[in-house]
């Protein structure tokens, strides 16, 4: 079977790591590399590259075309709505969902000194960072996580925001501080691998074989939980959920202007049965307390900031 994968060294790992538990099952693979528009705009920020899924869109579009048999993606990166022709056929056990903090030095968040530069590609992070330390400045990092790194080594920020799985995944063991979920809830699906194929095919059932089921109703009660308040990449949005025991989960969820001073947040727990239903509730209540507002504020004031450039 083909693997479409994105060219990029964490994209490549992933892949090397589902290329071997699909030998374990004694299915034999190729490696098709696809350049994606996440890929080729590394110039501007996420929210200036048009539409959702910018690290997805060409994937999707050679398996449709029948190209490749099995995609592989950070879950994260996969748009809330998807094409009906294709299924994530499994979401593999979650590595670390967590965001943590390099800097050269070791420095933690609450030691940096007042107006350090923090680097980071997400809305979601450059607004927790300017919520929990207003003092520091925050700018746009793209490049894939080498480049990144590179980049802080060079002295261009004095700390980059990276996800811990990203690291895990390089085999890379770095002084890190690993930031606390209270004031930096995750993105939905941070630190999950998801496979996706043709609906209903050979690779579909073969691949669910590698689904682990707590992970992916830890996933998709997080994409629930948002879908009403969803502004793609655009939107500073935290959307947490883990279970605590096998009958509980627990669920944050919050979202925050650009800068940081406002926002509105969810924890609770709820039931694991009827999983869905209480996230539904929980999605309306975001709404409810004004997380609509929130997200559509933050895009227009992104179109703004587009349109002054022009």
């Amino acid at each position: 079977m083909i693997i479409g994968t994105r060219g990029s060294a964490l994209a490549l790992a992933q892949t090397v790591t589902i290329e071997g538990l699909l030998s374990e099952l004694g299915v034999s693979t190729t490696r098709k590399i696809i350049t994606t528009s996440g890929d080729t705009f590394t110039d501007r920020p996420l929210h200036e590259v048009a539409g959702v899924g910018a690290f997805v869109r060409e994937l999707d579009d050679r398996m449709l075309e029948g190209e490749i048999d099995i995609s592989v993606h950070s879950m994260k990166d996969l748009p809330t709505v998807r094409p009906e022709e294709l299924s994530i056929s499994a979401v593999l056990k979650r590595d670390s969902p967590y965001d943590v903090l390099l800097t050269t030095d070791g420095t933690r968040m609450d030691d940096l000194p007042e107006g350090a530069v923090l680097g980071t590609t997400s809305m979601r992070r450059r607004a927790q960072i300017l919520r929990y330390r207003p003092d520091l400045h925050v700018h746009d990092l793209r490049g894939n996580i080498n480049t990144r790194i590179r980049k802080l080594e060079e002295g261009l920020y004095d700390g980059i925001l990276l996800a811990e799985a990203g690291l895990q995944r390089m085999g890379w063991e770095m002084d890190v501080e690993r930031l606390d979920p209270q004031f930096f809830c995750p993105s939905a699906n941070q630190g999950t691998i998801a496979v996706v194929t043709p609906a209903g095919t050979e690779a579909e059932e073969v691949t669910s074989n590698l689904d682990h089921q707590r992970t992916r109703i830890e996933t998709e009660i997080e994409r629930i939980v948002i879908t009403d308040v969803e502004g793609g990449c655009t939107a500073p949005i935290g959307s947490f959920a883990q279970f605590i025991n096998d009958d509980e989960i627990s669920v944050c969820c919050e979202v925050l202007a650009l800068d940081g001073s406002e926002h509105v947040r969810i924890d609770e727990v709820i039931p694991a049965d009827r999983y869905q239903d209480y996230a539904r509730i929980l999605g309306r209540e975001l709404v409810q307390m004004g997380g609509k507002e929130l997200v559509e504020r933050a895009v227009c004031q992104l179109a703004s900031s587009l349109s002054d450039e022009v």
